[in-house]
């Protein structure tokens, strides 16, 4: 039996086979730069993101700059609203000029509706279990004899994930 022959290409990053589907759904719905949907919370913050979601980018027909269309619920939507201008500073920051010129409000229901729910909560990832000293030490020893700072402080954190899990 011939051994298995590697792929020329080697391993790809999940982020790089994703980022052309992101690029045209977030396309589609008007948005020139996808970080303002895949970075919401890093962009208009926590208490923001908590409460409303980019929908829709819209582009005038005199070019004079586009309207950002946010979604949220109708209890939330006057503290939104008071944020409009805060939001569009933000928003412009992140295409580096002044790309959004008005604000829209959309509100939808909590609860029902289908078409109109909107889930605003983002899910907890659980923390991790802290290694104990005798993993973080069988780690270190492992990774000992790397000359690479960088390197050997990746495979010290891959060893300590790897036996924590084992132990579990």
């Amino acid at each position: 039996m011939a051994p298995r022959r590697p792929p020329s290409k080697g391993f790809a990053l999940t982020s790089s086979l994703l980022t052309q589907r992101i690029r045209k759904a977030s396309e589609s719905r008007g948005f020139a730069q996808s970080r303002l949907l895949t970075h919401w919370e890093e962009v208009v913050g926590d208490d923001i993101a908590k409460i409303a979601r980019p929908v829709n980018v819209s582009y005038g027909r005199q070019g004079f700059g586009a309207s950002l269309t946010i979604l949220t619920t109708g209890s939330n939507a006057p503290m939104v609203e008071m944020q409009k201008e805060q939001i569009r500073a933000k928003v412009n920051a992140v295409y580096g000029y002044n790309a959004i010129s008005r604000v829209r409000i959309t509100q939808t229901a909590p609860t029902g509706f289908a078409e109109g729910r909107a889930v605003f909560e983002r899910a907890v990832t659980p923390k991790k279990a802290e290694p104990t000293p005798e993993i973080k030490a069988a780690a270190a020893q492992s990774a000992g004899g790397v000359k690479s700072d960088d390197l050997r402080v990746a495979l010290e954190r891959l060893a300590q994930n790897v036996l924590t899990k084992s132990q579990n």
